[in-house]
């Protein structure tokens, strides 16, 4: 029973990482609602599932390396809510939350690897992950380019020069817009394909998939990707700074790239 609860937890963990971004960078009271919800349901389950299983192993400390994570990501969220309940802030919600779910997201799979229930099921999955990654990298590539004609537009307003052939172009208030949301839409479909990879990953290689340098490597660039749509919002950049912060976002993913490339992990044959 506890293996349910786990996945409970992790599903609520993972839909208030979701709302975490919009609820903070957004500040919308109905998305900071939700995400405080969705955090405190998914503790709750969480604290069931870790209860029964250390009473039904007669024993009061985690063992093994799923129970220590499960534990740790019990204790990051802990941590998020006694911040929220001193504070009154869920900022740090955009760090604790998603760490949180991807540190249970193994545990709630089993003690065992993760089996698809057959090889088209695992192929859905497969094509899944690569379209959302290279979503991604189409949404950079259009923000960082919606960052440049920002400059451009800018710069001839400045000078007070003629449109010439840019006057096809949107007002500033329109390409910054598009720049941002192109931004935050690359992350979501980042954060998609590094879950389905980890998801398919380790029913060939099992855990040991995140002891792969290169594969922490990608999640250190997802957190870092999430600190930079953080400054973007919360300094309020436009214009130069805000090209530079997409370029970059797109290195940044460049490197993820050819990491991944690179890593061990990404050699099996896909059915």
């Amino acid at each position: 029973m506890f293996l349910l609860w786990l996945r409970v937890a992790a599903v609520l963990y993972g839909l208030a990482s979701v709302s975490a971004l919009p609820a903070v960078l957004g500040e919308r009271p109905r998305w900071q609602k939700s995400c405080l919800f969705l955090t405190v349901a998914g503790w709750f389950v969480h604290v069931v599932a870790m209860v029964e299983v250390l009473v039904a192993a007669h024993r009061w400390m985690p063992v093994g390396m799923h129970e220590v994570q499960s534990t740790l990501s019990l204790l990051i969220v802990t941590a998020f809510l006694l911040v929220f309940l001193r504070y009154r802030t869920i900022s740090f919600s955009v760090f604790a939350l998603p760490l949180g779910f991807f540190l249970l997201l193994m545990p709630s799979l089993g003690p065992d690897r993760y089996t698809f229930s057959s090889p088209l099921v695992r192929s859905g999955w497969t094509y899944a992950h690569i379209a959302l990654l290279l979503a991604a990298y189409a949404a950079l590539i259009f923000s960082l380019l919606a960052s440049f004609l920002y400059l451009a537009q800018e710069r001839r307003l400045k000078n007070k020069q003629t449109p010439g052939f840019l006057e096809w172009l949107p007002p500033l208030d329109t390409m910054d817009q598009i720049a941002q949301k192109a931004l935050v839409l690359g992350f979501y479909c980042m954060t998609g394909g590094l879950l389905i990879g980890s998801l398919i990953a380790q029913e060939h290689v099992g855990p040991t998939y995140f002891l792969d340098p290169k594969v922490v490597l990608s999640f250190v660039m997802w957190a870092l990707y999430v600190l930079m749509i953080f400054v973007q919002r919360s300094a309020g950049l436009r214009g130069r700074r805000a090209a530079y912060l997409s370029s970059a976002v797109f290195v940044l993913m460049l490197c993820v790239w050819a990491a991944n490339l690179l890593s061990s992990v990404h050699r099996y044959t896909t059915p």
